[in-house]
């Protein structure tokens, strides 16, 4: 099973409403489904240009390597070379960074996962957190 539409909306909605109400500057979400592929994407007004490829490879690089983007730093810090070249493997498509929330079902198993772009990279896991929650999933940041 994969993330649906209607978790994708109500997570990119709370991702918002929580930059807001963090006042952090405008957002950009993506959200993908356990495979990889983008179910849905949405950026404030506001927004630089730009954000749907960051979003995109926060999210990516998550669901393709079963973990959030904390984890991720931490894996490219240890080993640059290795991050650097599943970068290339998934065409720029991983970005190690907070930003990127591992998304679980209450069962464990892995439906997507969701990239959040826009301001700081820890405000952006901390919004993607929010969006995990109103998608009744579980968030791994």
């Amino acid at each position: 099973m994969s993330v649906t539409r209607d978790q994708a909306r109500a997570a990119m909605a709370a991702v918002f409403a929580a930059g807001r109400a963090g006042a952090m500057r405008p957002l950009a979400v993506a959200v993908v489904d356990a495979g990889g592929h983008v179910v849905a994407f949405e950026r404030e007004d506001g927004a630089p240009a730009g954000r749907f490829e960051v979003a995109r490879a926060k999210a990516h690089g998550a669901v393709m390597m079963g973990m959030g983007g904390r984890a991720l730093a931490r894996l490219a810090e240890g080993r640059p070379v290795f991050a650097q070249t599943l970068a290339g493997v998934y065409d720029g498509k991983l970005l190690p960074v907070p930003g990127a929330v591992l998304l679980r079902d209450a069962s464990g198993t892995i439906v997507g996962a969701l990239g959040v772009s826009g301001d700081t990279s820890d405000n952006d896991a901390e919004a993607g957190l929010e969006g995990a929650v109103a998608a009744g999933l579980i968030g791994e940041a």
